[in-house]
């Protein structure tokens, strides 16, 4: 199976897109607070990244060009790991942390939310416990395409085993016949 880079990248992307769709919303909002467009806009984008911001604005200070550095640092860094053609490793690490964050962000966002979902859990010494996560559409989208995105690089990285298993196994069966 050849492996297809920009599909390895989309999770990841889509998730610098989101970022930084809101913090340019947030931008032009400030510039134009009368457009509806820019205020359904932010409304949108907003539940998805505002508690990261907020918790960048906090211990580093409101500035949107440190937010725009942060961005533009993480794509680099995201761009470069992609660029690499060894292994499939640094795709299978960015994926699975762009899930982690995606679904970090849904599960701190979603007590600002009126409509959620409450499951109960046992934690193995008998305490329970309750979690609450919005289970929107949109969000809901996100996390099924972090799983889907995280399941190709499961395949495409076991693949890539396995043609490596098989390349060594054959050498290994020439080396025996030499001998």
């Amino acid at each position: 199976m050849k492996r297809k880079s920009t599909m390895l990248f989309a999770f990841p992307a889509l998730i610098l897109l989101i970022l930084a769709g809101e913090r340019m919303a947030t931008f032009l909002l400030g510039s134009y607070p009368a457009s509806p467009t820019m205020w359904r806009i932010w409304l949108e984008l907003r539940p998805l990244s505002t508690m990261f911001w907020q918790q960048i604005d906090l211990f580093l200070g409101a500035s949107m060009v440190l937010d725009a550095s942060i961005l533009a640092a993480a794509s680099i860094v995201c761009w470069m790991a992609f660029r690499t053609r060894k292994s499939v490793a640094f795709f299978f690490l960015a994926n699975h942390v762009a899930l982690l964050f995606a679904g970090l962000m849904i599960a701190v966002t979603s007590h600002s939310e009126t409509a959620s979902t409450i499951a109960s859990f046992t934690v193995p010494g008998g305490l329970p416990f309750s979690l609450m996560v919005d289970f929107t559409l949109k969000n809901s989208l996100v996390l099924l395409l972090g799983l889907t995105a995280c399941a190709y690089c499961h395949v495409v990285f076991l693949s890539e085993t396995r043609q490596r298993s098989e390349v060594l196994a054959a050498r290994l069966v020439a080396l025996q016949r030499d001998l």
